[in-house]
């Protein structure tokens, strides 16, 4: 497909980002994330089909060896992925699995299951390219944010937004914009009274909004909207505020 935006945000991490209409109305956009690791295989956040040309780019990158799912609704894509990439290991939230209609698939790793508190998934050890987890168990959706410590980059789904969807629109006839739901960022009112409402455990939100908070990003790439290219933390902070003061 045409309308996939491919490019190297930082050394080492693609975006590969296109149109999508919640519900067929609202243009927030889609985005796959891919990290390459220290062995020369890829980490991916798969949320978008694994189109022509985004399967072209992942082959040229490296052998994709680990598949995520990011939260409750971003599984659509998984069993592509894992049929194209067999050897790569699957991860995703238990309520992800619970809703994916392809129940031959095997899980590597699942956040939010009986025995996954403090669990390390293997990603997680790949010497110079760190990526760290915190599932947001209190969330609506939940989530899981990412940091990848090499490049400072945290990678999210849900949990924060940066509409309007201009890079995910750019080779679409349609702007991506629509007033309102079109304007919502970490910096609009609207942004901290959403994640407010979606959190349905304010405890446990506190206690991981502040461990995002704790890490030392400067991009953030959200599943839905431009990617925050620097002073991500802050950003960060300005729509969790109502979770940090």
């Amino acid at each position: 497909m045409a309308d996939t935006a491919i490019r190297e945000v930082t050394k080492g991490v693609w975006t590969f980002s296109r149109p999508f209409a919640r519900f067929g109305l609202v243009p927030i956009g889609g985005r796959s994330t891919a990290i390459q690791l220290n062995d020369g295989g890829l980490w991916v956040l798969a949320s978008t089909p694994l189109n022509e040309p985004t399967k072209a780019k992942l082959d040229e990158l490296g052998p994709v060896k680990y598949i995520v799912s990011a939260d409750a609704v971003h599984y659509l894509f998984l069993s592509e992925f894992k049929k194209a990439y067999p050897d790569a290991k699957l991860y995703a939230p238990k309520a992800a699995i619970e809703r994916c209609n392809d129940k031959t698939l095997k899980f590597d790793g699942v956040w939010g299951g009986s025995d996954s508190d403090g669990k390390t998934f293997e990603f997680e050890n790949e010497a110079r390219n760190f990526i760290q987890h915190c599932y947001f168990s209190g969330f609506k959706n939940r989530d899981v944010a990412f940091f990848h410590a090499d490049s400072k980059v945290m990678v999210e789904a849900d949990l924060l937004f940066n509409l309007p969807a201009t890079e995910q629109y750019s080779k679409s006839t349609s702007s991506g914009y629509v007033p309102s739901w079109g304007q919502i960022n970490p910096w609009n009112w609207m942004h901290p009274k959403l994640v407010w409402q979606l959190g349905e455990n304010k405890e446990e939100m506190k206690r991981d909004a502040r461990t995002v908070a704790g890490w030392n990003f400067e991009k953030i790439i959200p599943c839905h909207g431009d990617v925050i290219e620097n002073d991500g933390n802050k950003a960060w902070r300005e729509a969790y505020k109502a979770f940090l003061d």
